[in-house]
């Protein structure tokens, strides 16, 4: 009995770890999937805070410990980079959106690109840079210590910017934040506690396997709506989409200038970590309440974020030797 059992896993095991091998070329193929296939978008639109929530525990869950302890010795670069991701960049961009008159021209699209910069970088971010061929110690400890920070930091932001236009006040939204990461951290360590830090390793393949699929669910179900709106308003969509890419680059260029004397691969490490920001977590924290302009604006960054690594692979490869 034991025998069967083992041997009905062993197909979607390997087929998870199929899967989490595709690396990069999965995440480019996910955007195309959500637009290709509208009706999962419905389907999965109301588990996105789900979906966040475990990719949030698959990803603390691996976090080692010690890696973190040894990094945090040397904090000069760990300080400098957590203050840049999140403190400078919603500032930059804040004070670029009001500037330039997005908040009064458009403020539906102005809160989805601040909801975008005050957000931590995406747990994803380690992992991303490892299958380019790069080192992700650094960005793993930034990305931990921005996390832990964001549930203070994005209710200040949003109490300086967003005025009326989030429904949700901004010490709701630091609550919601706090209870999520914390939540997650909670499961994470008890899996890692009794699964133990050999089994997780041994198992890499499949866990990224899990990680693609909870993305596919994220993604899905804010891209679900993309080709409906690109039929009604191309030249809208056509214009956030420009909007999403020169953010993207925007982000990944500054902070490849500013950290360029860690290196050119650690820089572009750092830089990706920065440019790609966890937007499933305010998506999560905020219910997924929000205006139909701020929906597609999310949609429609999701393309820089899931392509851009698969293009910059032989850039990454070329720094880090």
């Amino acid at each position: 009995m034991t025998s069967a059992s083992g041997k009905a896993l062993d197909s979607p095991i390997r087929a998870l770890a199929w899967l989490g091998r595709q690396g990069t070329r999965a995440l480019a193929a996910l955007v195309f999937i959500g637009i290709a296939v509208p009706p999962l978008g419905a389907l999965f639109k109301p588990y996105v805070a789900e979906a966040v929530f475990l990719l949030l525990c698959v990803s603390f869950m691996r976090v080692d410990g010690a890696a973190l302890r040894r990094h945090l010795r040397r904090p000069g670069r760990v300080l400098a980079a957590t203050a840049w991701t999140t403190l400078a960049v919603p500032l930059i961009v804040g004070l670029g959106c009001v500037g330039t008159g997005l908040d009064a021209h458009a403020p539906d699209l102005f809160l989805g690109v601040m909801l975008q910069a005050v957000a931590s970088p995406m747990m994803a971010a380690p992992a991303l840079a490892s299958l380019m061929g790069l080192d992700a110690t650094l960005v793993l400890v930034v990305l931990v210590a921005s996390t832990a920070l964001v549930p203070l930091t994005a209710p200040a932001f949003a109490y300086l910017f967003f005025g009326g236009v989030l429904t949700l006040s901004p010490l709701a939204l630091g609550t919601k934040l706090f209870a999520i990461l914390a939540g997650a951290l909670v499961v994470a360590a008890l899996i890692r506690r009794f699964a133990g830090a050999a089994a997780i390793e041994r198992h890499r393949d499949p866990i990224d396997g899990v990680n693609i699929l909870l993305m596919l669910i994220f993604v899905a179900a804010v891209m679900g709506t993309v080709a409906g709106d690109f039929l009604a308003d191309p030249l809208q969509v056509a214009v956030i989409l420009a909007l999403a890419f020169a953010l993207f680059f925007a982000l990944l260029g500054a902070t490849m200038l500013i950290f360029r004397k860690l290196g050119r691969g650690e820089a572009l490490a750092l830089a990706l970590m920065v440019a790609q920001r966890n937007m499933g977590l305010m998506l999560a924290a905020t219910a997924g309440v929000l205006p139909d302009a701020t929906w597609l604006y999310f949609a429609l960054a999701q393309f820089p974020i899931y392509i851009t690594p698969q293009l910059l692979r032989p850039l990454a490869r070329a720094k880090a030797a």
